[in-house]
């Protein structure tokens, strides 16, 4: 592709103005209401100096070297469609094959910042988006039957484009129904139904017709950075604000990072010592459809709860975020449930993201078994990776950090006849690297922690200069797939140095280094130009051993189960995510290999939950919720839904009492009899044993040793 070829050329200029004269004739024709009046996008200096410059940035950062190219072009456009119309309720196959005049020439529009091309686009997703929901509010008029035997294929992501109109107008019928169908399930009369519906469906065309040319052009760009990998991104100057807003000290909500999941607002991720976190039943990929203000019984109104299917991320955010100390109730739709299943209300008092939450902290456990000495196994759980860096670039000594903290918990537990020692890193979605770094060096001595590659090929080793160690004996590392980043750099010093076991599940796996760019810093010639955020991937880390981090993420020693989707969490299941690869080693002292201990330890754990109630119970819960994952339709029929949630119920009550008896304790009638029940930790519980095993094999090895060198006896 030439860098100066015109991007709009006379055919498609010709083609654009065919279209636009059936969008007006459509348009009359479906007779808007005055708040769903589109607004009018046109390209301002502002966007063709962010295209130009964001274009610039990446083409001499990024990581991977991108060529931005007929070939890139055609992605982007892919990436831009599926960023509209992800599940294919809107654009025809038609409006596909008109779009592919576009397939060569979305990298001239980078480069220019002519937005004529993706503004077409846009509008025709605005058309789309009009016809079908007044269809969709047209059926509000009859009565819908929930007797029929048709199903509803929700996930339409890997099925071809609709062709016609009439197939188009059946998907609706089908996704009308089931939606008002979800409704009738939680008891709504048919009024209700029509007014929820009918609210729900205009609130979707007005948020699409409100969006600007800012809007656009940051979904465009962004759909330009997510093909070069998932942690690239643009803000728009409005989105600036909002992150500025979440990042600071008086952000008070819930704790928790949330994302648009096709029409619904989902969890991307709980933050560490936020109210979400404390409390601990919202999860990763929970489903938000409902949000009310206040609870019976508080001093704040109690309001009634908001459908927000289809709602803005932006404004749902607005809704949950609110004064400290008062209460904000979320109707969840958990990760693993289908569409129209049950769904739960969660209250959640709102607080500001609480420093000592995210701090790590310790708790410790006796030793059972009479073949090990008294003393105790300490258990240092790390939210996150934290520093204080503004007071220690002030100088001040007592400045607050994860290496800090955990070194004083370890000497705390020293006092106690500190045995064995689990760090658990479950959850931790990384933070610092230095402290990752230092936090190393505690249980190692001196040496190289990880390596970090840059953009020109220059490799950096960042080094634990610390000979001292806070701790020596048995050691054993917990993760999960929510293990990220810093978490992973420490686990993978850890097992390469053989100086602990690593335990639990494959980590999340993103080993790459993001830069900030304020683009308003690089603007000329534009007073207060307002251009927003770019964030670029400009390395990748690298194990001592020279094996990245990246995709692969850390493997454990010993696996445990998990029922954590791996197809939908952690860095292998992200589009475009720069692979696994490896440089050279760098020079490193380990301990002597772990093998042999290895294999004892998972021979020990294999035996062991061969008869334990809790992993069955577990496993069980991990197959019904695969079989789950797999369905991607549902039935329209009342009666049939009502059979299937009540199976669904029994089957969830008898596994419970499975193990229940298995553990010798009484059966329940009903699952509303658990809600108040706090399950096992099963994965803490075989950290433990796992542990206790490796003080066994440490004092049987600690013993041998000594019984070889102790002098020969006199006769």
């Amino acid at each position: 592709m030439l860098i100066n070829k015109p991007v709009s050329i006379p055919h498609i200029r010709i083609a654009t103005l065919l279209l636009l004269l059936l969008a007006v004739s459509e348009l009359f024709a479906t007779a808007p209401q005055a708040d769903a009046i589109p607004t009018i996008l046109q390209s301002d200096q502002r966007h063709r100096q962010v295209s130009r410059m964001v274009t610039r940035f990446v083409e001499r950062a990024h990581y991977s070297k991108i060529s931005i190219d007929d070939e890139l072009s055609a992605i982007i456009l892919n990436t831009y469609i599926d960023a509209l119309d992800i599940n294919k309720h809107y654009f025809r196959a038609s409006d596909i094959t008109y779009f592919n005049r576009y397939r060569d020439l979305l990298d001239d529009v980078l480069r220019s910042g002519d937005f004529n091309p993706i503004f077409d686009i846009f509008r025709l997703y605005r058309l789309r988006a009009q016809q079908n929901l007044d269809y969709a509010i047209a059926m509000l008029d009859e009565p819908i039957d929930f007797t029929t035997n048709k199903e509803y294929l929700f996930n339409r992501t890997e099925l071809p484009w609709l062709s016609s109109p009439e197939e188009m107008q059946q998907l609706w019928r089908e996704r009308v129904t089931n939606d008002a169908l979800n409704l009738s399930l939680a008891d709504k009369d048919w009024d209700g139904i029509i007014k929820v519906l009918t609210k729900r469906y205009k609130r979707v065309l007005k948020r699409i017709n409100q969006l600007d040319s800012d809007d656009v052009v940051e979904t465009f760009l962004n759909s330009f950075t997510r093909t070069l990998d998932p942690h690239s991104s643009y803000l728009s100057p409005r989105q600036s604000e909002e992150y500025k807003i979440q990042m600071s000290l008086s952000y008070q909500g819930i704790g928790a990072s949330l994302k648009l999941d096709d029409e619904l607002v989902a969890v991307l991720n709980i933050i560490p010592g936020g109210p979400a976190s404390i409390d601990g039943r919202l999860s990763a990929n929970d489903r938000i459809t409902a949000v009310g203000q206040g609870t019976a019984g508080g001093t704040d109104t109690v309001e009634e709860m908001i459908d927000v299917v289809g709602w803005p991320l932006d404004d749902v955010v607005q809704l949950i975020r609110g004064p400290s100390g008062t209460t904000v109730r979320l109707q969840i739709l958990p990760a693993d449930a289908l569409p129209g299943a049950e769904q739960n209300i969660l209250e959640l008092i709102r607080d500001k993201i609480k420093l000592e939450g995210r701090a790590a902290s310790s708790k410790k456990i006796p030793i059972e078994g009479n073949d090990v000495r008294d003393g105790i196994i300490g258990i240092i759980t790390i939210p996150s990776f934290y520093q204080d860096y503004e007071a220690r670039s002030k100088g001040e000594e007592d400045y607050v950090s994860t290496t800090r903290d955990v070194k004083r918990l370890v000497e705390e537990l020293k006092e106690d006849n500190l045995n064995g020692l689990i760090i658990d890193l479950r959850g931790n979605g990384g933070g610092h690297l230095s402290e990752a770094t230092a936090l190393t060096g505690l249980f190692i001595d001196k040496g190289p922690v990880v390596q970090l590659k840059d953009t020109t090929g220059r490799i950096e080793v960042l080094d634990d200069l610390e000979p001292e160690t806070a701790y020596n004996g048995p050691m054993v590392v917990l993760v999960d797939r929510f293990s990220a980043s810093a978490s992973e750099i420490f686990a993978a010093a850890i097992q390469d140095y053989q100086r602990g076991v690593v335990i639990g599940q494959r980590t999340f796996g993103k080993g790459t280094v993001q830069n900030l760019y304020l683009l308003d810093q690089y603007a000329r010639r534009i007073p207060d130009p307002g251009l927003g955020q770019l964030t670029l991937t400009i390395g990748k880390y690298y194990r001592v051993t020279g094996g990245s981090t990246q995709h692969r993420g850390v493997l454990p020693d010993i696996d445990l189960p998990s029922a954590i989707d791996t197809e939908k969490n952690g860095e292998s299941s992200r589009d475009n995510a720069l692979p696994w690869d490896q440089i050279k080693a760098t020079g490193y002292s380990a301990n002597q290999p772990l093998d042999n201990e290895i294999a004892y330890l998972t021979e020990s754990y294999n035996t062991r939950i061969e008869t334990n109630p809790d992993i069955d119970f577990l496993r069980s819960n991990i197959a019904a919720v695969d079989k789950l994952r797999s369905q991607i339709s549902i039935s329209l029929n009342k009666e049939k839904r009502l059979e299937e949630r009540e199976s669904t119920r029994q089957q969830r009550l008898e596994r419970e009492n499975q193990r229940r008896l298995a553990n010798g304790m009484e059966p329940v009638d009903s699952l509303d009899a658990l809600k108040d029940e706090e399950l096992p930790d099963i994965f803490l519980d075989q950290a433990t044993e796992i542990v206790t095993d490796l003080i066994k094999l440490n004092k049987q090895q600690n013993s041998l040793v000594t019984s070889v060198n102790a002098p020969d006896s006199e006769p």
